[in-house]
């Protein structure tokens, strides 16, 4: 993935969360290639300091590594303190990171399992636009992107925690949108659709990952939803 000639996110400060893999990964190097100075969160630090190798072979800007478990909302706040510190301001967040739980009856989920999935596709989001939301207030553009899927389009058997989850990340999501009508920030969800990731694999054991639409394939939208020309606001777009 070679550096873009446009650059198209130059000099911006990029945070994507679930970056060490899937779709995280491959926005992080596309968003790098773009310009931007990527700030890359997982809890992997092995996969994160690959990613940064991959960054740099491509021609983009080295990242910030950022080793961290979501669930630790104590750690959200104290990454928005330090972004402050650094940057004064964040231009484009990603809140990607996702699990998926157990596809399980709605009764027989255990109850970690459940606040689990609730803790990071929900709750973590949520702590991240309280962390980060005075950072793109401050930037000329700041842009938000919250990942969902097509689960909330649809009612399937065993799928309730996860669906769920992101049902009440569109709500929360396109509140925080209403909330910015007036402000430069621009905040949107994207569903990726059906994409070669670990979660797919995991949910659907059976389908041969190379008839999926790989990762960099989906990148696209992720870049012109993070542009300062985006005119999407408040809104649920499909790749």
């Amino acid at each position: 993935m070679a550096a873009s000639a446009a650059g198209r996110l130059e000099g911006a400060v990029a945070l994507v969360t679930g970056a060490s893999r899937g779709i995280g990964r491959a926005v992080a190097r596309r968003y790098a290639a773009e310009g931007a100075h990527v700030v890359a969160v997982a809890r992997t630090t092995g996969a994160l300091e690959e990613l940064d190798d991959e960054i740099r072979a491509d021609g983009g800007h080295p990242a910030t590594l950022v080793p961290m478990d979501l669930a630790d909302f104590a750690a959200i706040d104290r990454l928005g303190g330090a972004l402050f510190e650094r940057h004064g301001r964040l231009d484009v967040l990603v809140g990607n990171a996702g699990q998926l739980g157990t596809l399980s009856p709605t009764g027989h989920i255990d109850p970690q399992t459940w606040q689990q999935v609730m803790d990071i596709n929900v709750t973590a989001n949520w702590r991240l636009i309280r962390s980060m939301d005075v950072l793109l207030r401050q930037a000329p553009a700041g842009r938000a992107i919250f990942v969902t899927s097509g689960i909330t389009g649809t009612t399937l058997p065993y799928w309730s925690a996860y669906a769920a989850s992101k049902a009440a990340l569109e709500a929360l999501a396109l509140t925080y949108a209403a909330e910015l009508n007036k402000t430069d920030v621009r905040v949107n969800l994207l569903d990726p659709g059906v994409v070669r990731t670990a979660m797919r694999a995991k949910a659907f054991p059976g389908e041969r990952a190379e008839d999926l639409t790989p990762p960099e394939a989906v990148t696209d939208l992720f870049v012109d939803l993070a542009l300062p020309s985006c005119s999407h606001h408040g809104e649920r777009l499909s790749v």
